[in-house]
Parts: C-alpha cells; sequence; structure tokens
C-alpha cells in the first residue's frame, strides 16, 4: 500500500469525503420549548455545490475545496491540494469511501498520497462524515442560497471556520483504530 520509498518517512493518517451543499438544503434540530414547532426556512431549489474536504485529525488540519461537482476532475484537484498540506518530508495515507470517481483509471495521485479505500456500506468509518453534520448544524442548515456564489461563499466560510480550530478537527475526527505506531 505504501511505497516503498516511503517506508521511512513519518505517515500521516488523513480522511476525506465530499458533501453536497446547496438550495435543498438541510434542517437540524434546533431548540425549542416542549410542545412547540419552530419555524425552520427550507428551499426546495437545486442548484448545489460540493464541499471536497480531507482532515487530519492528529495534527488537526484540513485541505477543502469547493467544485461544482462530485467527480475525478474535483477528486485530482483535491488530491493536489491535499498533497500540498501534507508536512513536508512525511507521507499520508488517505482513507476515503469507494465512490467512483475514487477508483477511476483517470485519477492522479501525488506522490506523497496512498491512498486507502474503506469497505462498501460503512460510512461510519470515515470521521468526515461527522464534520460534514457539525458544519451543517453549525453554518450550513436552515440557510437560503439565492445563487451558486452565496452556496459557494457559504461553503468557504463554513469550511474556514473549521479548519481555525485545530482542537475541533481533532476531537471530532479522531479514531482510536487511526494511529500511526511506530
Amino acid at each position: 500500500m505504501i511505497p516503498e520509498d516511503a517506508r521511512t518517512k513519518p505517515v500521516e493518517i488523513w480522511f476525506q469525503d465530499e458533501a453536497r451543499i446547496g438550495q435543498k438544503g438541510t434542517l437540524a434540530y434546533v431548540w425549542a420549548r416542549r410542545g412547540t414547532r419552530p419555524r425552520a426556512v427550507q428551499d426546495t431549489r437545486y442548484t448545489s455545490a460540493y464541499l471536497f474536504g480531507a482532515v487530519c485529525p492528529q495534527r488537526g488540519v484540513g485541505a477543502g475545496l469547493v467544485m461544482p461537482r462530485a467527480d475525478t476532475e474535483g477528486l485530482n484537484a483535491h488530491l493536489a491540494e491535499i498533497a500540498r498540506s501534507v508536512m513536508p518530508g512525511a507521507h499520508a495515507v488517505l482513507v476515503l469511501d469507494g465512490a467512483g470517481w475514487h477508483t477511476s483509471s483517470a485519477l492522479v495521485v501525488p506522490g506523497n498520497i496512498s491512498l486507502l479505500m474503506l469497505p462498501p456500506y460503512a460510512p461510519e468509518l470515515n470521521p468526515v462524515e461527522m464534520i460534514w453534520q457539525y458544519l451543517r448544524r453549525n453554518k450550513l442548515a436552515h440557510r437560503l442560497y439565492d445563487t451558486y456564489d452565496a452556496i459557494v461563499e457559504a461553503c468557504c466560510k463554513a469550511w474556514n471556520w473549521l479548519i481555525a480550530t485545530p482542537d475541533t478537527i481533532t476531537a471530532i475526527a479522531s479514531r482510536t483504530w487511526a494511529n500511526v505506531s511506530a
């Protein structure tokens, strides 16, 4: 899995996934008095963008991109962004699900990254799913976006807000089974 020339380098474990953010929106729980029904906005239009996100819980860092589609081209751009975020001299093992564009023959994997596919139907093994839940609950739910640009701006603001708090990334995405031993 890890190339021979990378076996003597420090190893970082990264987790990656994509989330659709858009006008259709997400409802989240809100505090309300028992017996009441709080009002919440929800759009029925379909414009959306995809937030590609990856985190390294050990270092509390992440790499994200907002793309118009979730496809091989978007993942290639995201892999290049992740490669720039890996600590210099280290090698990253990137854990991701088995989406079609994750296994495409047109995928360009940078030399400082090795891919590790999760088993099918196991989203609970990818802590980035919890990152999406956290971002939706705190920054992306109950919103109306008039344009595609407004969606992109909201995604960027939410991701940058998350990245500014490394302890939050570590708290949400750390897993006892995903540690590097010397």
